[in-house]
């Protein structure tokens, strides 16, 4: 028999309050593809490897470091996942929560999750940065299938609101300040790891996405489940199959990533400025 997801969730606590001298922040940040050098901009870091947490699974993916880094960014104490592990991955939608639920057991009151994304309107090519208001889970997988701990979270939690309308205002607030461009829309979520087929991607757009991914959803569910408020920013880094005329590729999403980092920089030093007052 598998330990007690209970019994692991402090394990995995214990050894991260273990490294810090300090309380854990109330923030919490996941970086998606291309992204991972945010962490960079923390001051006063703690760096502890995915490998020394219990349950902490390692990423397989290039562009995910795999580490938890504890600090300080624009005033705003902050606690950032550099990567994270996807259900294309092989690893079972339970394993999924296991970090969200112990960084809810640290202490963390808001999850901002970041991603790489297609865009599935011909107006949003790559470099676009778009608010997640809402989501659609496409992919036929939840973390919270199995037997439910009360003491985490409800059988049957509402997703009313599962993007918080505040923390989506002070997003919106932060790209105005930072002169950075934002859109507004709905994600949707498929397994992966294959791109999209354009009729997919045809169907994606008639149910009212407005881009599509491969993470973010599970995260928000597990976090929702357990009390935390949630926001989520997605990097548009190509044109969906059918939109676009060239394959798409992996390569491609970190290279647009990489071109469009400093947008994303800008709106989340923003972002966090006013995070610091929390």
């Amino acid at each position: 028999m598998g330990e007690n997801p209970s019994d692991l969730i402090e394990r995995a606590a214990a050894a991260i309050r273990a490294r810090l001298s300090g309380p854990f922040p109330k923030t919490a940040l996941v970086l998606g593809s291309g992204l991972g050098r945010f962490a960079d901009k923390l001051t006063g870091a703690t760096v502890i490897s995915y490998a020394e947490i219990p349950g902490f699974p390692p990423s397989t993916v290039v562009g995910h470091h795999g580490n938890l880094v504890v600090g300080e960014v624009a005033g705003a104490p902050l606690a950032v996942m550099q990567g994270r592990i996807h259900a294309y991955e092989g690893h079972a939608p339970q394993t999924i929560a296991m970090p969200i639920r112990t960084l809810r057991k640290l202490g963390v009151e808001r999850l901002i999750l970041t991603n790489a994304s297609g865009g599935l309107k011909s107006d949003m090519p790559a470099g676009t940065l778009m608010i997640i208001k809402d989501h659609i889970n496409f992919s036929g997988i939840n973390p919270l299938v199995g037997p439910n701990d009360d003491a985490i979270g409800p059988r049957f939690p509402d997703m009313s609101h599962a993007y918080d309308p505040e923390l989506r205002a002070m997003l919106a607030v932060a790209a105005r300040e930072a002169g950075v461009a934002v859109r507004i829309g709905v994600y949707l979520y498929t397994q992966g790891p294959n791109f999209e087929t354009p009729a997919e991607v045809r169907m994606f757009e008639a149910m009212g996405a407005e881009a599509v991914g491969m993470s973010t959803v599970p995260e928000c569910l597990v976090a929702r489940h357990c009390g935390m408020k949630v926001a989520a920013l997605s990097l548009v880094t190509n044109l969906a199959a059918g939109l676009s005329i060239a394959p798409l590729s992996h390569e491609e999403t970190l290279a647009a990533a990489q071109a469009a980092y400093g947008k994303v920089e800008h709106l989340l030093l923003a972002f966090f400025a006013k995070c610091a007052s929390l």
